[in-house]
């Protein structure tokens, strides 16, 4: 087994796995598949408060469901970043206008 770095490089690492995620393509569902699909669609943060660690907790719970669920033989798609019509979006800024 190769020794673990003694300082973390995230330029290297990300680039590294990136790659493979996307050789593999690892980032989206297969629709082909006859497997059981599993998908979280999730809005973003939006303005209508500051972002906390509520935030990254639900996305760390998301992503380990995601890889769990690949893990099992789910085709699996996590989509993160999509918008729930921009309502509260456009309600904050209305009120600022």
């Amino acid at each position: 087994m190769d020794q673990l770095e003694k300082v973390y490089s995230p330029k290297e690492v990300e680039a590294r796995w990136g790659r493979y995620w996307e050789e593999n393509q690892l980032f989206h569902g297969d629709e082909t598949s006859t497997q059981e699909p599993f998908s979280i669609v999730i809005p973003p943060p939006n303005v209508t408060g500051a972002l906390h660690i509520g935030h990254a907790f639900n996305n760390t719970l998301q992503d380990i469901l995601i890889r769990w669920k690949r893990m099992l033989g789910f085709t699996v798609l996590w989509q993160p970043g999509t918008d729930h019509a921009g309502i509260a979006t456009q309600n904050v800024v209305e009120r600022q206008l």
